[in-house]
C-alpha cells in the first residue's frame, strides 16, 4: 500500500481540457496547496451569483476536515494521535474518521488482507513513511515489525467510533484513501452550492461532474508509466459523474544492490510489490474507493485485480509490463469510457 499521503500522486490523470480546447467564457479555474500537493479546480456555467471565494472557502474547508482528521503528517490530527497512543487507551474518533475506517474495512476483508490500513510500520519500516530514508530491512526488523501489523492489533466499535489499541506499536494509514475522500467532500460541497459542471483533483485523485467546458464528457489521460519520463500519454478516457484514481509503482522506489524495491508494501509478505501489474485506473462514483481500490489492485497484481474489478463493479484499465513492453487490459465496466474517447468524443 501507498506509505504517503502527503506525496504527490504516482500516476497523475492529466486534465487535457486544461489546454488546447476551446473554452466557454465561463470557465473558472483555481487551485492551491494542500496535503502537500494541489488542488486544482475547474467549473463553468455557475452564474453570476456564486463568487469565488466562497468556492475557495468551500473547498478548504473540506479538505480542512480531512487534514484534522487523517494527516498523519500533523501531530495534532485524529490519526496521529491515535498513532502515538498508548496500548489500551480507548479512543473516541470523528464521523469522518470512521467511515473511511469502515470503507478500508470493507477492502482489506475483499482483498483477504492485500489491503490493510494498519500497514504503516511496514512502510515506515522501508522508510516510506514520513521519517524515512528509504532502505532495505534486515530480515530481523521485518519479522519483528509484522508483529504489528494486521487488524487484528486493533478493536473498535464503529457504533461508538471507539479503538483501541492492543499494542503500543500498531498504526493506521489512511494515505491510500484519505485524498480520494477528501475530494469526495469538496465535490459535495461544490453540488451544494450549486456548481453542476467541474472537474476537481487532488494530487491525481479526480471527481467530475456534468460537461465539460466544450459541452461534452471531461477527458482525461493515463500516464504512460515510465519512470522519469513525464507527461506521455498511454490512452485517454471521456467521463462524466465519476471518480477517477490512478496508481502505480514507478514514481516511488529506490534502488538497493541492482534490484529496485516499490513504495508499494504488500501486509502479507512485508515487501514491496514484485509483479507484472505497474499501473492500476479506476473509475466509481466514489472517489473514495476509486483511490483506495486503485492501491489494492497494484497489491494484488494483473488476474487477481481484474476478478476484483468484476466482483465489485469497478471499472478499471490495468497497464502491465512484459519484457521490455507494456500491455494494457481492461474490463467490460471500463470499455464504455475508452469508447468514448475512441470515437472521438470530447475532441
Amino acid at each position: 500500500m501507498i506509505g504517503d499521503l502527503m506525496r504527490p500522486a504516482l500516476a497523475l490523470a492529466f486534465l487535457l481540457c486544461m489546454a488546447g480546447c476551446q473554452q466557454s467564457p465561463d470557465v473558472t479555474r483555481m487551485s492551491g496547496p494542500i496535503f502537500g500537493t494541489q488542488w486544482h479546480l475547474t467549473y463553468h456555467g455557475a452564474g453570476t451569483n456564486v463568487d469565488e471565494q466562497v468556492v475557495t472557502q468551500l473547498i478548504q474547508d473540506a479538505f480542512a476536515v480531512v487534514d484534522g482528521s487523517m494527516n498523519h503528517y500533523q501531530p495534532d490530527s485524529m490519526l496521529s494521535r491515535l498513532n502515538a497512543a498508548e496500548a489500551q487507551t480507548a479512543m473516541e474518533v470523528d464521523w469522518d474518521f470512521a467511515l473511511v475506517f469502515n470503507t478500508a474495512l470493507d477492502i482489506y476483508y475483499a482483498t483477504d488482507g492485500a489491503y490493510d490500513p494498519s500497514v504503516s510500520p511496514l512502510i515506515n519500516l522501508w522508510g516510506f513513511g514520513p521519517k524515512g530514508p528509504t532502505r532495505r530491512p534486515s530480515g530481523n526488523q521485518l519479522e519483528e515489525t509484522q508483529k504489528f501489523v494486521g487488524l487484528n492489533a486493533f478493536a473498535w466499535d464503529l457504533s461508538s467510533r471507539t479503538f483501541v489499541k492492543r499494542d503500543a506499536m500498531a498504526m493506521l494509514d489512511f494515505s491510500s484513501i484519505a485524498k480520494g475522500y477528501a475530494v469526495d467532500l469538496g465535490a459535495d460541497a461544490l453540488d451544494e452550492l450549486g456548481i453542476a459542471n467541474f472537474m476537481l483533483e487532488v494530487g491525481g485523485e479526480v471527481q467530475v461532474r456534468g460537461k465539460s467546458p466544450r459541452g461534452d464528457q471531461w477527458r482525461l489521460a493515463i500516464e504512460e508509466p515510465v519512470p522519469g519520463v513525464g507527461g506521455k500519454i498511454f490512452t485517454a478516457i471521456s467521463v462524466s459523474d465519476v471518480g477517477i484514481a490512478t496508481s502505480g509503482d514507478y514514481r516511488n522506489f529506490f534502488e538497493s544492490e541492482g534490484r529496485r524495491y516499490s513504495h508499494l508494501i504488500d501486509p502479507r509478505t512485508g515487501f514491496p510489490i514484485e509483479h507484472d501489474l505497474v499501473s492500476a485506473t479506476v473509475i466509481h462514483p466514489s472517489t473514495m474507493l476509486a483511490d483506495a481500490w486503485a492501491t489494492a489492485l497494484m497489491v494484488v497484481g494483473t488476474k487477481e485485480a481484474l476478478r476484483l474489478a468484476n466482483t465489485y463493479d469497478l471499472a478499471v484499465y490495468l497497464i502491465s509490463r512484459q519484457g521490455d513492453e507494456l500491455i494494457s487490459s481492461y474490463n467490460d465496466d471500463m470499455m464504455p469510457w475508452l469508447l468514448a474517447s475512441e470515437n472521438g468524443e470530447g475532441q
